[in-house]
């Protein structure tokens, strides 16, 4: 399958994402504690799964690729919720476009060094003039949007 076809769907992540900063920020505001906040956020998304996992079971890895894994493929969901934690605290302060800007020029940026580095098992993808163009573009971009 074509890398372009799967295109839209991870336009519609992006965009729910959007809505889901939002989200959250309310539910901060009506829970007061952040950290209730986003434990009722992350309860729902482990119901979530478990029910996926249960309606469309997989079969489980086998050890020799457990034993495989790097120690740091597990941290992925971490590194997440960070982003969740920082949207339920930061974006109804600082507003959902100059956050979620930042939130994506910065993932654009380290993705391209980890795409050019070849970083946490990634495929080497040099970073070319248009790769750092576009880069700068989104810099300039966040710049604009965040100082209006």
């Amino acid at each position: 399958m074509a890398a372009s076809l799967l295109y839209p769907f991870v336009l519609l992540a992006g965009a729910l994402q959007a809505l889901g900063n939002s989200m959250n920020a309310q539910l901060r505001v009506a829970l007061t504690n952040p950290w209730l906040a986003a434990l009722v956020s992350f309860l729902l998304i482990v119901f979530v799964f478990v029910a996926m996992a249960a309606v469309r079971p997989q079969p489980f890895p086998e050890k020799a690729s457990v034993a495989a894994m790097p120690w740091w493929a597990p941290l992925g969901g971490i590194a997440g919720a960070v982003a969740v934690f920082m949207g339920l605290l930061f974006v109804d302060e600082i507003g959902a476009g100059p956050f979620n800007g930042l939130l994506i020029t910065a993932n654009l940026l380290a993705s391209l060094a980890i795409d050019h580095f070849g970083w946490l098992g990634m495929k080497p993808k040099r970073l070319g003039p248009m790769r750092a163009g576009g880069a700068a573009l989104m810099v300039a971009g966040i710049v604009l949007i965040a100082r209006s």
